[in-house]
């Protein structure tokens, strides 16, 4: 092949595969910007659906660009040399271009897939960032600078919530901003009044959208010290009945502020013509939020992906430790691992499931992939599923290498050097909650069975019943808040059928502990859980005092009801002590943190 022939094929698959790209983010940022219009009119489940939707967008694009050069570009199996200049044919395509880092990996995306290569080893890639995103202009600006005038901060605040052009009036927005004030001050005590020449306000130009509520996010400046804000605008109503807008929370913890970027939190819908810009703001706003988690949150998770992987390998290159199966009871369904230096574990679908488990490993991703999909309430852990991770054969324990060949022997392929995993879902590593409950003191002990129960409402409140719900598939946060992290039996709650147990025949039929009743697929007994959960008199003391109604089918068939209705629940991602205006109190574990 001759080399102008090469360049031109190199240049056509480049072009492809950018307009692959360029088609997606169209699309993203249009479903992103709709979500102003849905919050207008207070359409939460279109919110929802929106979340759900925008997350399959990614890979029908990437089908779509592949089928596209395999129909019009690959009538013969490229050459090696051809790709490699289709990536640097591809670099020069992205100058100028304001989401060069998407678009890189969008190129991995479809160019991995067409080679049928390790990608682990695949020199064709972008491995590391080949455009800087430093500086990139963006129209309309990434944030707005606000500085008080003669009205000072009050009115300073004020035009903040107009630059977002909401057609819903706020239904006082004087006392929603000396609320916010009067939290300003109580945070920095000391340190207020605010007075420096320099004062301003720097404010992110799109509003975050998740459940029912905008957030607001931005920096109060003053001298040379920075100071986060979050402030939360939900629906009310006006004098008259009509609906209006009000600040239910602000929040100028950088902690608190994290939260809302947990990782089992939904994503955010947000319009960013620039989205390093947004990334780059929120870490100056959080930085023990790492890049990676901050695109995710905001709905890139295929980029987040991507720098988790390259923080992956640079960890292995500068730790020593090996990777050994997770400490806790031993799944029915998974192999978990972890590397005790890197705060996550590896979780692998074994070839044969345990006793009970009648059902395969596609269900089991069909499981995974609904709670990507679902709204995660603050209580499920995401998960990143990758393919073809290759791990250092010489850091795997021995004991981690005799239970995959004995257990996923289908899911393993090795070299001299390396194990590679053919699937797998990757999550933040929890203490499970059995293990915590063994060693807690009695104080934390009761802590954690009461936010056990909270977590399990507000599961249901968000259509979402765990199944197994043994302590084993809980984790505690180190902030001590109950995260379920296992998915491979939950159902939606309107899918159940939740049943009192009929009274026995007679009593020996109860004292034969044979079951007397017909049991249906579906059919679920609250009755049934106290005997699995409360084992433990203390334990069964806590959970009576706080959490009795779990054990009855009354709770479990109004909150279906509600969700038939169509009622979606509140769910308040920060401390009920923050809020401005609680007009129903939720009984959650809000005052505890997610991680």
């Amino acid at each position: 092949m001759s080399l102008n022939l090469m360049h031109e094929q190199a240049h056509l698959v480049a072009a492809t595969i950018l307009d692959g790209f360029n088609k997606h983010y169209r699309m993203f940022r249009a479903a992103s910007s709709q979500a102003k219009e849905l919050f207008e009119q207070a359409d939460w489940h279109g919110i929802q659906q929106l979340v759900a939707d925008r997350i399959q967008m990614y890979d029908d694009r990437v089908h779509e660009a592949i089928e596209v050069l395999r129909r019009e570009v690959m009538a013969n199996l490229l050459s090696d040399d051809v790709w490699v200049l289709a990536k640097i044919e591809y670099i020069a395509l992205l100058v100028n271009h304001k989401q060069p880092e998407l678009a890189e990996t969008f190129f991995n995306s479809v160019s991995t897939q067409i080679l049928d290569k390790e990608y682990y080893n695949n020199q064709f890639i972008f491995v590391k960032p080949a455009i800087s995103t430093e500086y990139i202009d963006s129209e309309p600006h990434t944030f707005n600078a606000f500085y008080p005038n003669e009205q000072g901060l009050r009115g300073c605040l004020k035009r903040v919530f107009r630059q977002f052009n909401w057609q819903i009036p706020f239904v006082n927005l004087g006392r929603d901003v000396a609320n916010i004030l009067r939290a300003a001050k109580q945070r920095m005590r000391g340190d207020w009044p605010l007075g420096e020449l320099n004062l301003h306000l720097q404010v992110l130009n799109s509003a975050f959208y998740r459940n029912k509520s905008a957030y607001v996010f931005g920096q109060i400046i003053n001298g040379n010290v920075r100071y986060p804000f979050a402030f939360a605008v939900v629906h009310g109503s006006c004098d008259d009945g009509s609906p209006g807008l009000f600040v239910d929370a602000a929040l100028f913890d950088a902690q608190q502020i994290g939260v809302l970027f947990s990782f089992a939190r939904a994503y955010f819908l947000v319009d960013m013509p620039v989205p390093s810009g947004y990334v780059q703001f929120l870490q100056t706003m959080l930085p023990t939020r790492s890049v990676g988690d901050l695109y995710t949150m905001l709905g890139l998770q295929k980029q987040g992906k991507n720098i988790f992987y390259r923080e992956f390998h640079r960890h292995l290159e500068y730790s020593y430790d090996q990777f050994i199966l997770a400490p806790g009871v031993k799944g029915l369904v998974m192999s978990v691992f972890t590397l005790p230096s890197f705060p996550y574990v590896f979780k692998v679908i074994k070839d044969k499931f345990g006793p009970n488990k009648d059902f395969d490993r596609d269900y089991v991703r069909e499981k995974y992939l609904l709670v990507k999909r679902h709204d995660r309430v603050g209580r499920m852990a995401d998960t990143l599923e990758f393919s073809n991770v290759a791990l250092p054969k010489s850091r795997c324990h021995p004991d981690l290498l005799q239970e995959l060949h004995t257990l996923a022997p289908t899911q393993i392929e090795e070299t001299d050097d390396l194990l590679i995993v053919k699937h797998v879902y990757i999550e933040y590593r929890l203490k499970p909650l059995n293990l915590f409950m063994q060693i807690a003191d009695p104080q934390a002990k009761a802590a954690a069975v009461i936010d056990y129960g909270y977590a399990l409402k507000e599961l249901a409140a968000a259509n979402i019943f765990p199944g197994d719900m043994l302590y084993k598939n809980f984790g505690m946060t180190r902030f001590g808040r109950v995260i379920f992290y296992d998915y491979d039996e939950i159902e939606y709650m309107t899918d159940c059928n939740f049943r009192a147990i009929p009274e026995a025949p007679n009593p020996e039929y109860e004292m034969s502990g044979e079951v007397w009743y017909p049991v249906n697929k579906g059919d679920v007994f609250p009755e049934e859980f106290g005997p699995f959960l409360l084992g433990e008199p203390d334990v069964r003391q806590v959970f009576l005092q706080h959490h009795r109604d779990l054990l009855t089918p009354e709770f479990w068939q109004q909150k279906k009801e509600r969700l038939q209705a169509g009622i979606l629940e509140d769910f308040f991602p920060y401390p009920q002590s923050a809020r401005f205006y609680v007009c129903t109190v939720q009984t959650d574990a809000a005052d505890k943190p997610d991680v």
